[in-house]
C-alpha cells in the first residue's frame, strides 16, 4: 500500500479545492446565461403577444377611422386594404423586436436579405406583382366591394380586396379566387358601376303581324312595371330581320339592384301580352326541297303527348303525315 507522505497529500487537496473551484464557476455561469436566455425569451414572447394585440389593435383604429373618413365611409374596399397593411407591418416590427430580445443581430439579417432580395425577387415575382397590382387596383378603383363584376368570363360580387387576390361570390354562391396581376391585365366589366342598367330582352314576330302593334304592346307592359326608369324612358324597335321573323327589341332601364328580376318579368309580361292581342310568335320551321317534278311542301316536325314525332308535309291532308320514332 502506498502511503502520501504530507506534501503531496496537501498538493492533491488543493488541486481538488481549485477544480471544486472552477466546477462551481462554471456552474454558476451556465446559470447565470441559462437565467438570462429565459427571462430573454420571456420577454420575446410577451413581446410577440403584444405586436399580435397591437397589430389587431392598429388595424381596428385604421378601420374604424378610414370609416369616419367621408370619402370611404361607403366603401370598404380601402379601408380593408389599409387594415391589413398596417397589420403586416406591425407584424414586421414585432418579429424584428422579438430577434434582436433573443440576441440575432437583426443588421446582419437584413444584410443578408438585400444580397439575396434580386433572388427573392426573381422567385417571388408572381407573388409581388400581385402585390403591386392590388395597390393599382386600390388606387385606380375600377370596383368597390359589393360591385358585380365580370373579370376573364368570371362574373360575381366582389367580396373583399386583399393584398394578393381579389374575392368574389358568385349567383350559386360559389367563391371565387382571382390573382389581382391577372385582374389588372385582364377585362374588367363592372356590371353595377353605375346609378341604372338596361334590360334589353329581344322577342320575334311573324312577317305578317303588324309591327307597329307589337312595339306598343311592349311598350305598355314596360311602362306598367313599377320597376322600371321613366327616364330614360322604355324603348321598342325593329332590330333583325330573321329568317323566319322579325326581331322586335325591348329596352328598358332600372336600378342594378331590379335588374334580374325585372327583366325575368318583362320576358314573361311581353310573351303574355303578344299571345293575348294575337300577335303571332314563329317558331322554328323547315321546308323541304324535292328533287324532280315533287311539289314543295312545308314540313313541320310535332310532338304527340305519348312522346312520339311526326313529321307532317301537309296540314290539310292528314294522310300525308309519317310518324317517326320515339323522341
Amino acid at each position: 500500500m502506498t502511503t502520501l507522505v504530507p506534501d503531496q497529500l496537501s498538493e492533491a487537496v488543493a488541486a481538488g479545492r481549485q477544480t471544486l473551484k472552477i466546477d462551481e464557476a462554471v456552474l454558476a455561469k451556465l446559470i447565470d446565461v441559462g437565467g438570462a436566455f429565459a427571462v430573454n425569451l420571456t420577454v420575446a414572447i410577451l413581446i410577440f403577444a403584444a405586436t399580435l394585440f397591437v397589430a389587431k389593435w392598429g388595424a381596428g383604429v385604421t378601420r374604424r377611422a378610414l370609416g369616419r373618413t367621408r370619402a370611404f365611409r361607403h366603401d370598404s374596399t380601402v379601408t380593408t386594404f389599409a387594415a391589413q397593411v398596417v397589420r403586416v407591418v406591425i407584424i414586421i416590427i414585432g418579429l424584428i423586436a422579438v430577434l434582436q430580445r433573443l440576441g440575432v443581430q437583426t443588421t446582419s439579417i437584413i444584410a443578408v436579405l438585400g444580397a439575396a432580395s434580386l433572388a427573392v425577387g426573381l422567385a417571388l415575382q408572381g407573388t409581388l406583382s400581385n402585390v403591386a397590382a392590388g395597390v393599382m387596383l386600390l388606387v385606380l378603383r375600377p370596383y368597390r366591394v359589393g360591385d358585380v363584376v365580370d373579370i376573364g368570363g368570371a362574373t360575381g360580387s366582389v367580396q373583399r380586396l386583399d393584398l394578393f387576390t381579389t374575392q368574389m361570390s358568385n349567383a350559386n354562391n360559389h367563391k371565387i379566387v382571382v390573382p389581382n396581376s391577372k385582374v389588372l391585365g385582364d377585362i374588367i366589366t363592372n356590371l353595377s358601376g353605375q346609378k341604372t342598367r338596361r334590360v334589353e330582352i329581344h322577342f320575334t314576330v311573324g312577317y305578317g303581324e303588324n309591327l307597329s302593334d307589337a312595339r306598343k304592346v311592349l311598350l305598355a307592359i314596360a311602362t306598367l312595371h313599377d320597376k322600371v326608369l321613366t327616364d330614360p324612358a322604355p324603348w321598342s324597335g325593329v332590330t333583325g330581320l330573321l329568317d323566319s321573323a322579325v326581331q322586335v327589341t325591348l329596352h328598358a332601364w332600372v336600378v342594378p339592384g331590379d335588374w334580374w328580376q325585372t327583366q325575368a318579368d318583362l320576358m314573361q309580361a311581353g310573351k303574355e301580352a303578344l299571345d293575348e292581342a294575337g300577335i303571332e310568335i314563329p317558331f322554328p320551321h323547315q321546308v323541304a326541297v324535292p328533287y324532280g317534278d315533287e311539289d314543295v311542301l312545308p314540313v313541320v316536325t310535332v310532338r304527340t303527348a305519348d312522346g312520339h314525332t311526326a313529321v307532317t308535309r301537309d296540314a290539310d291532308d292528314p294522310s300525308r303525315t309519317k310518324p317517326r320514332g320515339k323522341g
